[in-house]
């Protein structure tokens, strides 16, 4: 490949974030969430399919319903709360932990009030 001929993608996922999302702070933002949603959900999937539990089953066990479970592992949910995934955690084994790392543009809100 020559410096002037351009490398492309044929991968549509690519091209749809390098056209709407990539350099659009607010988009970037948006995607990350759905990203980290996405990955929460699919842990939860992963953590009761591994220990063998239906969706009902491990509702009850931490006092809830199956469609509850159903929620929490869908990509589109956003409503994960902190002692909701302790029960899941506890009752399958686990501990959550939570982290605060760097954006990657390294923006920060610090001194504005």
């Amino acid at each position: 490949m020559t410096k002037d001929q351009k490398k492309t993608t044929t991968n549509a996922v690519k091209i749809l974030y390098n056209r709407y999302v990539k350099g659009r702070p607010e988009m970037e933002a948006m995607h990350e969430e759905e990203l980290e949603s996405l990955a929460i959900g699919q842990q939860i999937y992963d953590l009761r399919h591994a220990a063998g539990l239906s969706q009902r089953e491990l509702g009850e066990l931490v006092g809830t319903t199956a469609s509850s479970i159903c929620r929490l592992e869908s990509a589109d949910y956003e409503g994960h709360s902190l002692p909701m995934l302790r029960k899941i955690a506890y009752v399958l084994g686990q501990r959550i932990e939570i982290r605060f790392v760097p954006t990657d543009n390294g923006s920060t809100m610090a001194g504005t009030h």
